[in-house]
């Protein structure tokens, strides 16, 4: 069966409006900071929820981006918009994820923070709680999500259904997983580069029957990229996890990473700090090993809440080969996270 992963050239460059169209476009952006997210408390345009807004003479066009339980916010906007006296019609291009209520990123500014691990972790918290999860490995450079979760080499099935090809979710733990890493042959590098990086990111997005969650979370490349912008902008992502470590080339790296965030109007929701300490297994002596500290510091430098401090755990080396059991699962940090969030996201 034929890949539904598909290449296309890229797009043509976009004209510069006109002074009168960029006059009403900043009239529109105004008019929708009046519609609130309940969920997190702000605007659907500071949350990055209105993207590609155009104005073209007197009509509108613009791309909305919602889990499946907001999709009442389509009318919302409408009538909104409809209000400014001089627009005749608002085109509402609703982009949401079938089934999928709340999509989160969990990222970092550099690699070997243990991004991956905490995302695999967060999702078995989850899970505990009685959500319905999904994770999308979507590390091109690092797809290790499945071995994380003890699977092998596994082929993925692509089915058919009304709206297309789509890709079958592999379900282990009792999460819905999908990885990058699926499609390509053992041991050799995703080299991807430019629009077909962009398209194939894209489709993968939006082509896999993952059925109903209440959460998919997206692990993330590294750093701040082609990539990494081109997931948290082509995708309902509400909020973004940011995972480091003490270290202080790591926190130079988070830094960008949160900045490039906030330039893309989707909020930081919370850090984890990854290798904390290392506690002494007779003593419970804490050592620093890559400092102390720095979580804390940037988390108020920045404004963004610190969720976590995760000690290092030799259960959790052995996870790389193995798959994380629930011995290797520090649940006394990801439970309450998950709670967490189910306090913020669920019904």
């Amino acid at each position: 069966m034929v890949s539904p992963v598909q290449t296309s050239a890229p797009a043509p460059e976009k004209t510069l409006p006109s002074p009168e169209e960029a006059a009403r476009k900043a009239e529109v952006t105004n008019q929708l900071k009046h519609l609130q997210a309940p969920t997190l408390g702000n605007d659907l345009v500071s949350l990055g929820m209105v993207r590609n807004l155009r104005v073209v003479g007197d009509y509108v066009y613009l791309r909305l981006y919602v889990g499946a339980h907001q999709l009442v916010l389509e009318h919302q906007v409408q009538q909104s918009l409809s209000e400014l006296p001089w627009v005749k019609k608002v085109y509402v291009q609703v982009c949401t994820i079938p089934g999928v209520r709340t999509t989160l990123a969990i990222a970092s500014g550099k690699g070997g923070v243990g991004k991956s691990t905490t995302a695999v972790q967060l999702a078995i918290a989850l899970t505990r709680t009685g959500a319905k999860v999904g994770l999308l490995d979507a590390d091109i450079y690092g797809p290790n999500v499945p071995q994380l979760l003890g699977l092998g080499q596994a082929q993925v099935e692509v089915v058919e259904t009304p709206n297309g090809q789509r890709f079958v979710p592999l379900e282990v733990h009792g999460i819905k997983l999908m990885s990058v890493g699926l499609l390509a042959e053992p041991d050799h590098p995703l080299a991807w580069r430019g629009p077909v990086l962009h398209k194939i990111l894209t489709q993968f997005i939006q082509q896999v029957a993952w059925g109903e969650l209440d959460y998919l979370l997206v692990d993330l490349p590294p750093g701040t990229g082609d990539a990494q912008i081109t997931l948290v902008q082509e995708s309902p992502i509400c909020g973004v996890i940011m995972v480091t470590t003490p270290h202080a080339i790591a926190l130079a790296d988070l830094r960008r990473s949160i900045h490039m965030f906030h330039q893309v109007g989707v909020p930081v929701l919370g850090l984890i700090e990854n290798m904390s300490y290392l506690a002494c297994p007779c003593c419970d002596t804490r050592t620093p090993i890559f400092g102390s500290g720095g979580g804390t510091q940037i988390a108020a430098e920045l404004s963004v809440p610190l969720w976590g401090q995760v000690p290092i755990d030799p259960s959790l080396s052995t996870a790389g080969e193995k798959g994380l059991d629930s011995d290797s699962l520090l649940q006394g940090i990801f439970d309450p996270i998950a709670q967490g969030l189910n306090g913020t996201f669920g019904d």
